[in-house]
């Protein structure tokens, strides 16, 4: 009886954690799925009964197993893990449970990410692959416009709605956290919308949508509902093939693309940041290594001149 009141304790304080992330911290549902799945591993694995249990020593012997884990959890997956427990602790404490402190929990450094970006030239074949006799090519174009454009995740290209204004060539988007940014067009982009808009017959109120199968080359596939983000990285690939590059490209790789484009042309990082919808600039920083163009100006500049003027 007294495990099932531990458990059943554990069991509510997860539930109001949850509903804290959700309610209180607006974290999106995706967002409280991944917390919840985290965390009962570890009440689970660790075999936490009580809050008391969460202790130094479980924390690591779970992160010790996390690592050795037969599917071979890659380091950032075994980061998640130990940013759920933390931050589930932050809130025990937050709210005066006699919890261990969160700050005994380190997190481990995880080596900055290589953004592998291609060719300018690659990339214009790529945009341009899409037919524009049909309707689905306008609507692929207008896709691979759209991302190239804005930078916008999948998830917010997919939920975009149908009347934008492409007169003003800029609107409104929500993020992740829904956080509100505001994203611009190209004149291509919105070139490529204006076509593939003017073809669209349906009453759909989404920007892009999902076709079935073409069966006549005289007659435009039917109007299925909301494109899907599955539906859009298939497009991606099928593109890339027909491009002829070799180098992988998803639609994150193409937000990738977008802020090394806005950043080797001389844009700040702060206002990148904003333009990708980054809470912290620490993670705007990854495309730094790649971009640094005032660096790359000096290093040109000065670099090995006694050698050049001899």
């Amino acid at each position: 009886m007294a495990y099932n009141k531990c458990m059943n304790e554990i069991e509510q304080t997860l539930k109001d954690y949850l509903d804290y992330l959700e309610v209180e911290k607006n974290r999106s549902g995706k967002t409280r799925e991944n917390y919840e799945r985290y965390l009962r591993a570890f009440i689970r694995d660790a075999g936490v009964a009580r809050i008391a249990d969460i202790t130094p020593e479980a924390i690591k012997r779970f992160r010790v197993a996390l690592a050795r884990n037969e599917k071979h959890l890659k380091k950032n997956t075994q980061t998640y893990y130990a940013i759920a427990i933390r931050n589930f602790l932050k809130y025990l404490v937050k709210n005066d449970y006699d919890a261990l402190s969160p700050d005994k929990i380190e997190l481990p450094k995880i080596p900055r990410r290589q953004i592998d970006i291609i060719e300018y030239a690659d990339l214009e074949r790529f945009l341009s692959a899409p037919p524009q006799n049909t309707f689905r090519g306008l609507r692929d174009r207008a896709i691979l416009e759209m991302l190239f454009s804005t930078g916008l995740r999948i998830s917010e290209l997919c939920n975009l709605d149908r009347y934008i204004n492409l007169d003003r060539g800029e609107f409104t988007v929500r993020g992740k956290g829904e956080k509100l940014r505001v994203v611009f067009l190209s004149d291509r982009a919105r070139a490529a919308i204006r076509n593939y808009l003017e073809k669209r017959s349906d009453a759909l109120e989404y920007l892009f949508v999902s076709l079935s199968k073409q069966t006549s080359a005289l007659k435009a596939p039917k109007v299925l509902g909301k494109i899907t983000p599955r539906a859009v990285q298939r497009l991606v690939e099928f593109y890339r093939r027909k491009a002829g590059i070799a180098k992988r490209i998803t639609p994150h790789q193409i937000r990738h693309q977008f802020a090394t484009d806005l950043l080797v042309n001389g844009a700040d990082l702060r206002s990148v940041q904003e333009l990708l919808g980054h809470s912290n600039i620490s993670t705007t920083q990854i495309y730094t290594h790649l971009t640094n163009k005032e660096l790359k100006d000096i290093h040109r500049s000065f670099h090995a001149r006694r050698r050049k003027e001899g």
